[in-house]
This record gives structure tokens, sequence and C-alpha cells, in this order.
């Protein structure tokens, strides 16, 4: 059961991601063209926060029974000074909670803004900032401070 939900927690990242970049790109889009804020925009709006909040629910479930996450909590005082137990452990969750936090708060913001281009550019910053916070917290296979796979195997 846990490598079957780290993969698929690794796949959705990828929905999640690219959600997030049409969201922030119809946002940018429709804030600097002075578009008018139609059905499909409200769509994508709704999308990338259900997305996040699917994510949200994976990652969460996955916490409780990884083994990494075990050892961390079981072993606070050793696994603090371990760099990819730590990773997992406190800021990869921290990170992602403040993350999908934004894209949450951006989404609720923009459905009660009063005119188009304010909710195209609620949309477009508080997305924006998320979207940095989320980057910065993957597991990249090309970082050089914690490494995994950018597609697991199921």
């Amino acid at each position: 059961m846990y490598g079957t939900l780290l993969a698929l927690h690794s796949l959705t990242r990828w929905l999640v991601l690219s959600t997030l970049l049409f969201a922030i790109f119809g946002a940018y889009r429709g804030w600097l063209l002075q578009k008018p804020y139609l059905k499909f925009d409200n769509i994508v709006r709704h999308t990338i926060a259900t997305v996040a909040h699917i994510q949200l629910i994976l990652g969460i479930w996955l916490y409780c029974i990884s083994p990494v996450v075990a050892y961390f909590l079981h072993h606070f005082g050793t696994a603090v000074h371990e760099r990819a137990i730590r990773f997992f452990g406190m800021e990869h969750i921290t990170m992602m909670l403040i993350g999908i936090t934004l894209i949450t708060i951006g989404s609720a913001r923009s459905k009660r803004q009063l005119n188009d281009q304010q909710k195209f550019k609620t949309m477009a910053i508080w997305f924006t900032v998320a979207l940095v916070v989320i980057l910065s917290s993957i597991p990249w296979s090309f970082s050089p401070l914690i490494s995994r796979p950018n597609f697991r195997p199921f």
C-alpha cells in the first residue's frame, strides 16, 4: 500500500503543477490583456483548488504511513540532523501545506472579487506565490539537497 500511495502521490504532483501553470498563465493573460472572466476561467480556478486538495489528502495519508516519517517522529533528536529524514518529516509537509493554503486563499479571494480584472489579478498573484513555494519543496531528481525520481512506478 505504501509503494502504491507513494507512486500515486508522485504522479499527482504533475497534475498539480500542470493545472497550476495553466491557471497562472490564464490569470496573467486575463489580467494583463483585460479579458472578461468567463465560466471557463472559474472552472480552471476551481479545478486547481480541487486537484491541490486531492494531492493534500494523498500527502497526509502518505505522511501517516511513511516509515521515514515514523523514524523522524520517534527519533526526533537525531533525525532532525539528517537532511533527508528532516526534509520528509518536517520541511516538505510544512511547505506543501503553505502552498496549498495559498492556492485555497487565492481561489476563495478570487471568487469573491467584484470585477474581472481583480479576479484575474488575485489568482495570478496568489497562485504564483504558491507555485514558487511548491517548486522549492518538491524532491526533484536533479536536486543536490534531496533527490527522488520524477516518476515512480506502481
